[in-house]
């Protein structure tokens, strides 16, 4: 790996963004964690900061001179802590202020792709429970209802008959977030993380459930990963390719992940763009900068290289 700064004293004082108060707080402070302690071994000066709105708009007070931005979901994600640091001249890690902002966006991440020909299922956004009714009748069961702007499976249902359709609207509605419908795709379960402007290999994943929702991701230990994949050579550049498309059409940067249903005729459909993936010990991003590699110090070093010009 060909790295860009030689001398962790280039990076001067980093603050290492944590915690926040999404609903994926959690997992931000243990992705957090790991890289603050990654970043400290290869000699970075770097501060654990469990961020709030104060102490984000006062790290150039504080001394700070980069942020490494480990913040999942809104608040940390959606292009608002980038357009803080912008304003103070603090240099982050990852995407823009733009790009953040459309990928929290399924919506409109959705609209961007299909407009440009890349594969998504078919959508619609839901206002009401009686727009979640009509979706089934468009879509039928099973199909999914989920929030347009949370990360990690929050509030996302597969719904199976009409008995489960209130519910699951009314769980992905939350406090007020808007609420999307998507047509179920049926198949294996993929993610391609981005480096930079490689794709990493892809992985399959096992979950322990019906999908990979939160428990599969974070708490169990049955999920299982197939990482060489064992799709065939064709199919893994195909992969590669649309991951790296789908970055590019939304302005990302630096690094992220994509994630993919594969169906049974191995045609990829595109789900969502991480732009902050989780880098805990159950995250993909450094199990696939592993295959192709990558030690996590190593790939925690080249995120926060993500942030020079």
């Amino acid at each position: 790996m060909k790295m860009r700064v030689k001398s962790a004293r280039e990076f001067g004082r980093v603050a290492v963004l944590m915690g926040g108060w999404s609903s994926e707080r959690q997992v931000s402070l243990w992705s957090g964690e790991a890289v603050h302690a990654a970043l400290v071994r290869r000699g970075v000066d770097a501060t654990a900061v469990d961020a709030s709105r104060e102490k984000i708009l006062n790290l150039r007070s504080q001394g700070f001179e980069r942020a490494f931005i480990v913040l999942h979901g809104p608040g940390g994600e959606d292009g608002v802590v980038q357009a803080a640091l912008e304003l103070q001249g603090i240099a982050y890690t990852g995407s823009g202020v733009a790009a953040s902002a459309i990928k929290m966006d399924k919506v409109a991440a959705k609209r961007l792709w299909r407009a440009e020909g890349l594969p998504t299922a078919d959508f619609r956004v839901l206002e009401t429970e009686a727009d979640a009714k009509a979706a089934a009748r468009t879509f039928k069961f099973p199909f999914v209802i989920k929030p347009c702007a949370e990360g990690s499976s929050v509030g996302v249902s597969i719904v199976k008959k009409p008995a489960q359709v209130a519910a699951a609207f009314r769980l992905a509605r939350g406090p007020g977030r808007a609420v999307m419908a998507e047509r179920f795709v049926q198949g294996a379960e993929m993610t391609v993380a981005v480096l930079g402007r490689t794709a990493l290999p892809s992985i399959r994943i096992e979950p322990d459930g019906e999908f990979y929702d939160y428990h599969a991701k974070y708490i169990s230990d049955k999920t299982k990963y197939r990482c060489p994949s064992g799709v065939s050579k064709a199919t893994e550049q195909k992969l590669g390719e649309l991951a790296l498309q789908a970055f590019a059409l939304v302005g990302a940067r630096g690094w992220g992940r994509v994630d993919f249903i594969l169906d049974a005729k191995q045609k990829p459909w595109l789900l969502e763009l991480n732009t902050v993936p989780g880098m805990t010990s159950h995250s993909l991003v450094p199990m696939a900068a592993k295959a192709a590699g990558y030690s996590f110090d190593e790939l925690c070093w080249a995120v926060l290289e993500s942030s020079l010009p």
